[in-house]
């Protein structure tokens, strides 16, 4: 059947005490609107609106997208009149309803809410809870038939003790949402137009209103304050580190990683404590990350180690090759099979060949680094001459001695070399020795300046 969903995301959150709209504060680094879209778009829906309000156009602005729809909602007068704004737009067999500040909702979850929806029946999704205050009770009868929803502050004390919440989730026919809409009132505490009495509406009609459950009642957790948005942040985490678990990571403490982004894994893989995963990271068997490391949109190929303390972005690392500790690597960079980049190196739009060395307290920028290459300590590219950028090229078998400053643009052929401190502002043909650096002279009897007393 054809679907269209309707994602509510206008209210302010004001308990979040902040100027950006509560459905942008992001859980594991994507904002809880993001990922409830995402889930929204595992259903292929012919349609996804999502209504807004506060905020209205940097929501627009932030998660623009083609097969998205943005309905204004100008008065927050209650869910139900929030889901009226977007009834014009509306035109499948079935509606599902979300919320754009409950991030963690399953699609599992939806598609099984979604098979109880017919003509004749709606489907609710609702969660039982050992403390439920505020949220709208499901009233049963004798029989276990579901009869209406009573939102918190109009409950009575018997019907305050019922531990079944609303979670506000509602899949329903299409062509019966319109006329419950159009019969809303806002005669209740909050003065305000409920979705939820669409509920006791459509038994009224004659409706069967079918319930499903989450398998985890914090998939329908929402967050209005930061203490709520931090509990969600962790429950993501666990169910990440979860199941990377179950795909062959070894994690050491699966309460220190974070994921923000899209991860891949082999089998055989090590992860050390407070490891950021950003992006979209890809990881091969056998690769080991340290401790403290921070890894963005990068490759990791087999047998890869990244030790403690390291940051790479947008790089690749190749089969058998290390970096750090403490080393940096920049996007544009890439390590060849078995290449070792040091403590303090830093890499940025640089390819090192296979086995080639860079073993710590160097910058290489805009370079291009041949096979079994070995540069030495305090070497530096200089790629920028204020205006422009330059390449410096290292053939095969190159040894750069400690200190060398090599102006771009250059070339230094195949097994040629340069002596420590020098600076290279000129090609160097292959297998050739170059020295640039000021001649040294010993001055006798030299008199070190003498501090002067106050």
């Amino acid at each position: 059947m054809s679907l269209d969903i309707v994602i509510l995301a206008a209210g302010q959150g004001t308990r979040m005490r902040s100027a950006l709209p509560k459905v942008l504060h992001p859980v594991a680094g994507k904002s809880m609107l993001g990922h409830v879209i995402d889930s929204a778009r595992q259903l292929q829906p012919q349609s996804i609106q999502v209504v807004i309000g506060h905020g209205a156009e940097i929501v627009r602005e932030r998660l623009a997208a083609d097969d998205l729809s943005f309905v204004l909602q100008a008065q927050q007068l209650g869910t139900g009149h929030a889901v009226a704004q977007a009834l014009p737009k509306l035109s499948a067999e079935n509606v599902l309803i979300l919320y754009g500040d409950v991030p963690l909702i399953e699609v599992d979850t939806l598609q099984r809410l979604l098979q109880q929806v017919s003509a004749e029946q709606l489907g609710l999704l609702t969660v039982d809870l050992n403390d439920p205050t505020g949220y709208g009770r499901i009233v049963r009868d004798d029989k276990g038939v579901v009869k209406a929803i009573v939102e918190h502050k109009d409950a009575t004390p018997e019907q305050r003790a019922i531990c079944e919440g609303n979670t506000g989730i509602l899949a329903v026919p299409g062509k019966r949402l319109a006329d419950w809409l159009g019969r809303l009132s806002n005669n209740n505490a909050q003065g305000e137009y409920y979705l939820t009495d669409v509920i006791a509406m459509a038994v009224a009609d004659g409706l069967v209103v079918a319930t499903e459950q989450p398998l985890d009642a914090m998939e329908v957790q929402g967050a209005n304050d930061r203490m709520q948005l931090a509990e969600l942040e962790r429950h993501y985490q666990k169910r990440a580190a979860r199941q990377l678990m179950a795909q062959g990571v070894t994690l050491r403490d699966p309460a220190r990683f974070d994921v923000r982004g899209e991860v891949t894994v082999g089998r055989d893989v090590l992860i050390d404590i407070n490891v950021i995963l950003e992006g979209r990271v890809l990881i091969e068997d056998n690769v080991e990350i340290g401790p403290n490391c921070v890894i963005k949109n990068s490759t990791l190929r087999k047998g890869a180690v990244v030790k403690a303390n390291s940051h790479l972005d947008g790089v690749e690392l190749g089969e058998g090759s290390d970096a750090g500790p403490f080393a940096r690597l920049r996007p544009g960079s890439v390590l060849g099979a078995k290449a070792h980049v040091g403590n303090f190196v830093e890499l940025k739009n640089a390819v090192l060949g296979e086995g080639a060395k860079a073993g710590h307290l160097s910058y290489l920028g805009d370079a291009e680094v041949g096979a079994r290459t070995n540069i030495g300590a305090g070497t530096i590219t200089c790629n920028y001459d204020g205006a422009n950028k330059f390449k410096t090229v290292m053939g095969e078998d190159v040894f750069i001695g400690s200190n060398s400053a090599l102006v771009a643009p250059v070339t230094l052929g195949d097994g040629s070399t340069t002596g420590a401190g020098s600076v290279i502002t000129a090609d160097v043909p292959a297998n050739t020795l170059a020295v640039g650096r000021a001649k040294q002279r010993n001055i006798e009897d030299w008199k070190r300046p003498q501090k002067i007393r106050k």
